[in-house]
């Protein structure tokens, strides 16, 4: 092979290399916590339905402000601000009563995580209900994944923990 040949496929080689790093660090990552209620569907939906009620049930939450839309219509927006004043804002993609579920968006937050959207529902189980929360999301530069999924376990278990506390 020649020089110019070498030099073309160990940069090739090095594009691929770079991009196969940049897709790897850019994955899909995922986070599901449940919460098993001893109380019917509908009582627990009552308390976590309303978009802009979360400081409502979820202890890290302080206030909600709605600065576009209204209650659980799609593409409403929230801020919300933690006890601490972190503010995180989010946008409603979907809500349901009749399947006791929603879906929303992240849009900017100081939170780890980027592309990140969550659905949270209420199933009828055995002993209840039973609060199913998930995302998915990537973790931002600078962040290794277990880190950013620990940070997004950690917000659903302290609300799913207090839920428990609240409709026992």
């Amino acid at each position: 092979m020649t020089a110019a040949v070498v030099r073309f496929l160990g940069f090739g080689f090095a594009i691929v290399a770079f991009a196969t790093s940049a897709f790897a660090a850019g994955k899909t990552l995922s986070v599901m916590e449940k919460a098993e209620l001893p109380v019917p569907p509908a009582k627990t939906w009552e308390m976590i339905k309303d978009f802009d009620g979360w400081q409502n049930w979820h202890p890290a939450i302080g206030s909600t402000d709605i600065p576009k839309g209204k209650g659980n219509a799609k593409g409403t927006v929230r801020v919300l601000t933690t006890k601490d004043g972190a503010k995180i804002t989010e946008e409603l993609l979907v809500h349901s009563d009749k399947s006791m579920s929603y879906q929303y968006r992240i849009t900017n937050s100081p939170l780890p995580v980027t592309n990140y959207v969550s659905t949270i529902k209420v199933v009828k189980s055995k002993g209840g209900s039973t609060v199913v929360w998930s995302s998915s999301f990537k973790a931002k530069e600078g962040t290794s994944d277990d880190e950013a999924k620990k940070v997004i376990s950690g917000i659903y278990t302290a609300g799913l923990d207090n839920l428990k506390r609240l409709l026992k």
